[in-house]
């Protein structure tokens, strides 16, 4: 598995490389990947079929200049920024347990809950896609998967220094919600991991994960296919202001 801790300068370069690391493992131009991301600017993404009317703070996000980007995997609607360490993997269909939706999961984030175990923070699993701190029940990571036919794309965010009041300002509370939030609200319900840094976050997730090489630039076949899902993501990503 190759490591990319890559972070782009704008909103719309993060969300759409991980696109093009799935496309490109598809095309058998590529391979397995554990790729690393955070934005220094805040930025709101819908998962595949969310609707921003029902998700968003529309006024709040518009009169603030707040980007809104659509991804191509499913999940909730996430705010974005400094704090928020994203992990994105790309997977073959042919290890044990990716081929199911359920197990792949709960593979991935017994990993990351491994990880996080190590650095001494206890956590817990809530299926399908949630990992919470254990003190509390406050959820500090939401996942989302696309699935194509050979290889899997994973991301997941990692709460570890991230403007809590920020999220409660921009996003609405979501009308399905999982048993263990008990109608809390966003301030009540999510948490940032405590005494943890990015870099150890990153150092023990790609331990557990046997990272066997770092490549930390973009290739040519890589920045081509970047720039061809620009030209066709029109009706993918939506900017306000």
């Amino acid at each position: 598995m190759i490591l990319k801790d890559i972070s782009f300068p704008t909103p719309q370069e993060n969300i759409l490389y991980d696109a093009a690391l799935l496309e490109l493992a598809e095309q058998g131009l590529g391979g397995e990947i554990l790729r690393f991301w955070e934005s220094e600017q805040p930025f709101v993404v819908l998962g595949r079929i969310s609707k921003a009317a029902e998700d968003i703070h529309v006024s709040k996000v518009v009169h603030d200049r707040i980007p809104v980007l659509r991804r191509v995997s499913g999940g909730g609607t996430v705010l974005q920024g400094k704090g928020c360490l994203n992990y994105t993997l790309v997977l073959s269909k042919e290890r044990p347990g990716i081929q199911d939706l359920h197990q792949s999961y709960q593979q991935i984030l017994g990993a990351i809950i491994a990880a996080l175990k190590a650095l001494g923070i206890n956590t817990v699993f809530h299926p399908l896609s949630d990992i919470a701190l254990t003190q509390g029940n406050k959820k500090f990571s939401g996942n989302a998967q696309k699935r194509s036919r050979s290889f899997i794309l994973h991301h997941g965010t990692l709460l570890y220094r991230f403007d809590l009041e920020k999220m409660e300002k921009y996003l609405t509370v979501p009308k399905n919600m999982p048993p263990y939030r008990k109608n809390r609200s966003h301030k009540e319900f999510v948490a940032n991991l405590p005494s943890v840094t990015a870099d150890s976050l990153k150092q023990k997730i790609q331990e557990i994960f046997n990272v066997s090489q770092e490549i930390n630039h973009l290739s040519s076949i890589e920045k081509k296919c970047l720039a061809d899902l620009f030209s066709r993501s029109n009706d993918a990503i939506y900017l306000n202001g």
